[in-house]
């Protein structure tokens, strides 16, 4: 009788176990349990697969924690899962889930660096960002240029971040986004003085990257840039000083408040074109893709002398006595008694 016993006890151990078995294989077959417009996920760096399954049961997206390790660790056996924020969307299984969390299919955020701006921009972007939980922070607020100096082996920062909109998500590092942003900046430039106009007055990479920080804060017009850019090929050709107020407001440096006086003009400094012939030591901004390829490829148009007409505008002369015409015309109403010499 006892032995009777226990085999229909075993039976019925069996049959209990395989009534459970077969339900925990449809719960892990059943739709997580997820509001009609998804749930933001996030998985941090260096969670366990029972962290990951612990999470999703707090958060009431699966019914038993078990059921998420039961099937990644023995029904279906894969790579590692990947840290970073995950959309989650109705009628995903766990399955579907595992899948995603070991392709690292995170969601992707976005940020731009405007053409023109300087480093000094793109690592308050940083910071901003590190700050608000959006990326991971490996570099000290206010450490950013050495971190950048370190990074690359540059001597010096300006310059070399290429202006482009990033894709990024929550697991990506400040470090990875300043070492993507300069590796673009040094293709762009390299593929374009591979490729440039022969005889330019331009010795190295370097100088055309820092010609294109002066055309890109002379213009936003794309079409004039090639132009520009040939106004100042043609005086670094024969001797002439640069003489453009951008270079003149990064020399000020905290000084400048919005406008550029005489006295500021004539105030010597390296990067004072008008005191000083040749190209600043540096960059002057983050020049994008169109201001390198226009000092790499000039347009040589005869032209030595440019002012603002408007709208962005400028007027191009060949002469000085067409550029002093020009400058009374745009800038000075047409009041010729007003004009004091170069502007």
């Amino acid at each position: 009788m006892i032995r009777k016993a226990l085999a229909i006890l075993f039976l019925l151990l069996i049959a209990l176990a395989g009534i459970f078995g077969w339900r925990g294989w449809q719960a892990m077959r059943q739709p997580l349990t997820l509001p009609e417009e998804g749930l933001v996920f996030q998985l941090k760096p260096g969670a366990s697969l029972r962290t990951l399954s612990r999470q999703l049961a707090a958060q009431g997206v699966v019914a038993n924690p078990w059921y998420v390790e039961i099937q990644a660790r023995w029904l279906d056996k894969g790579g590692a899962i990947q840290a970073g924020e995950y959309r989650l969307t109705p009628p995903m299984t766990i399955p579907d889930l595992l899948r995603k969390l070991r392709q690292g299919d995170a969601l992707q955020h976005r940020f731009t660096i405007v053409e023109g701006t300087r480093f000094r921009d793109f690592a308050r972007q940083l910071a901003e960002m590190a700050k608000q939980g959006l990326i991971r922070a490996t570099i000290e607020d206010g450490q950013y240029a050495a971190a950048f100096r370190k990074l690359t082996g540059q001597p010096h920062e300006e310059g070399w971040i290429f202006p482009d909109t990033y894709q990024y998500s929550r697991n990506n590092t400040d470090r990875a986004l300043m070492r993507e942003a300069y590796r673009k900046m040094k293709a762009t430039l390299d593929k374009n003085w591979t490729s440039r106009q022969k005889d330019l007055p331009l010795k190295t990479p370097y100088e055309a990257l820092i010609l294109a920080s002066i055309v890109e804060k002379e213009t936003g017009v794309a079409s004039e840039r090639p132009i520009i850019a040939g106004v100042f090929v043609r005086r670094l050709r024969k001797g002439m000083k640069l003489q453009t107020d951008p270079t003149v407001v990064y020399g000020m440096g905290e000084r400048y408040q919005g406008n550029i006086r005489k006295a500021d003009l004539k105030r010597d400094t390296p990067y004072n074109t008008y005191t000083r012939k040749g190209l600043p030591p540096t960059p002057i901004s983050l020049p994008g893709a169109g201001a390198i390829e226009a000092v790499t490829h000039p347009n040589d148009t005869g032209a030595l002398f440019f002012v603002a007409k408007g709208g962005g505008r400028h007027h191009f002369s060949k002469t000085y006595k067409e550029h002093r015409a020009a400058v009374i015309k745009y800038l000075l109403g047409g009041k010729a008694k007003r004009y004091k010499g170069d502007s």
